[in-house]
C-alpha cells in the first residue's frame, strides 16, 4: 500500500491543478480544452475524495489514540476505543476501494462498441439464438440507459439472424461489455424440434471499440464500394433508390454495410467511419499481446472460438465458464439483467490484476 500512497500525493496534487485550471478564464473560453480537463477531474474525483477521507480516519485513530494513552476518564477511553474500532474497519475497506481504483486502466473502456453477433453450429437454432443474444443485449443497453442502433443485419427466413451488428453508445459501455468476447453456447429444444430432444447450438459475439476521429489514412484502392437497395421500413424511398452502401477492406476482409441512413452518402459517410474505426482496432490488436495475455490470465483471450458461457433452458441456468459462476436464473438473464455475471467478471479481473501488483510488489 506504501507504493500506492505515494502515487496518491502527486496524484491529488494533479488534481487540485486540474480544479485551479478549470477555474481559468482562459481554459473556460476554449471549450476543447476545457472538457478534456473536466473530464480529467472528474474521472480523478473518485480516488481523490476516497484517499481524502482515508487520510481524515487515520488522522482521527491517532488522536483518539492519543486519547487513550492521556486520558484518565474510562467513559472517555472506551469512547475512542469503539471509535477507533469502526474507524479501523472504514481504513481497511478505503484501502481495497483505493487499490482497485488506482489499478491500470483499460484505455478504452470510455469507448461507445460496434458489436457482431452471428450464429455459428447449429444451424436456424443458431440463429434464432443469435436474434436473442441481441434481444438480451438491447435489454440490458436500456436498463444502463445506453443507446442502441443496428449498423448491419443478414435475417434468416425462420427469423433469426446469420449476422448482425449493433453499436451502442452511453456511458464506459466497453468497460462493461468488453466481457462478452467469444462463443455462446445454448442448449435447448429446438421450436423445429418435433421429438423434444435437447439440441445445443452456438453464437459467437465480438466486441470492438467504437474510435472517435481515427488517425488513420485508408487507401481508396483498398476499399471496394457496392451499393444496392435497402431492405426493410422506410416506405418508396428505401425501396426505389440504391442508397445503401457495402465497403470491403481488401487487405483484411472487414466489410461494413450502412442503409439506416437516408441517402447514399450519408450512407458512405457512416460507412466509411466504421470502417475505420474497424480496421484501426484490427491492427491495433497485432500490438496488444501484452494486455491480451493479461486478459487471458483474467478472464480468457477473448476469442471467438473459445466458449465462454453456456445458456441451459431447460434448468433455467447460465454458466460462464472463464470463472465458474452459474446462476440459476436464465429467464432473468435473457430480459437484460446481466449485471451480476458482468460485476462478476469485473471482480474477478481486479482481483487477479491486485494479485499480479503484490507479486511485483
Amino acid at each position: 500500500m506504501d507504493k500506492v500512497m505515494a502515487q496518491l500525493e502527486s496524484l491529488v496534487a494533479h488534481y487540485e491543478e486540474l480544479q485551479e485550471m478549470m477555474a481559468d478564464p482562459e481554459v473556460i473560453n476554449d471549450t476543447k480544452r476545457y472538457m478534456e480537463i473536466s473530464k480529467e477531474e472528474a474521472d480523478l474525483r473518485e480516488v481523490v475524495e476516497k484517499y481524502r477521507k482515508y487520510q481524515a480516519d487515520k488522522q482521527e485513530i491517532a488522536d483518539n489514540l492519543d486519547i487513550i494513552k492521556s486520558e484518565s476518564d474510562s467513559d472517555l477511553i472506551e469512547m475512542a476505543k469503539e471509535e477507533n474500532s469502526d474507524l479501523e474497519k472504514e481504513v481497511a475497506s478505503l484501502e481495497d476501494q483505493i487499490k482497485i481504483l488506482m489499478l491500470p486502466k483499460d484505455p478504452n473502456d470510455d469507448k461507445d462498441i460496434i458489436m457482431e453477433i452471428r450464429g455459428a453450429a447449429g444451424g436456424d437454432e443458431a440463429s434464432l439464438f443469435a436474434g436473442d443474444l441481441l434481444r438480451m443485449y438491447e435489454k440490458y443497453a436500456e436498463r444502463q440507459g445506453w443507446n442502441v442502433s443496428i449498423v448491419d443485419s443478414e435475417q434468416t427466413e425462420v427469423g433469426g439472424y446469420k449476422r448482425v451488428a449493433i453499436m451502442i453508445t452511453g456511458d464506459k459501455v466497453y468497460s462493461k461489455l468488453k466481457y462478452e468476447n467469444g462463443a455462446h453456447r445454448v442448449q435447448r429444444i429446438p421450436v423445429t424440434e418435433s421429438q423434444g430432444r435437447v439440441h445445443t447450438s452456438t453464437a459467437t459475439v465480438a466486441v470492438m471499440p467504437e474510435y472517435e476521429q481515427v488517425d488513420i489514412d485508408l487507401d481508396p484502392k483498398d476499399i471496394r464500394v457496392d451499393v444496392y437497395r435497402s431492405s426493410g421500413a422506410g416506405g418508396q424511398h428505401i425501396n426505389k433508390t440504391s442508397s445503401a452502401v457495402r465497403m470491403t477492406h481488401l487487405p483484411t476482409g472487414i466489410v461494413v454495410a450502412m442503409q439506416d441512413q437516408r441517402s447514399q452518402q450519408q450512407n458512405r459517410e457512416k460507412a466509411m467511419e466504421i470502417l475505420k474505426s474497424r480496421v484501426y482496432d484490427y491492427y491495433e490488436s497485432q500490438n496488444r499481446d501484452q494486455y491480451d495475455e493479461k486478459r487471458k490470465n483474467a478472464v480468457g483471450t477473448g476469442d471467438r472460438s473459445e466458449r465462454i458461457r453456456t445458456y441451459n433452458y431447460p434448468q433455467n441456468r447460465v454458466t460462464d465458464h472463464r470463472i465458474g459462476l452459474t446462476l440459476n436464473k436464465l429467464d432473468r438473464i435473457m430480459n437484460g439483467e446481466l449485471d451480476e455475471i458482468i460485476d462478476a467478471l469485473i471482480l474477478y479481473n481486479q482481483t487477479k490484476q491486485l494479485e499480479e501488483l503484490a507479486e511485483n510488489a
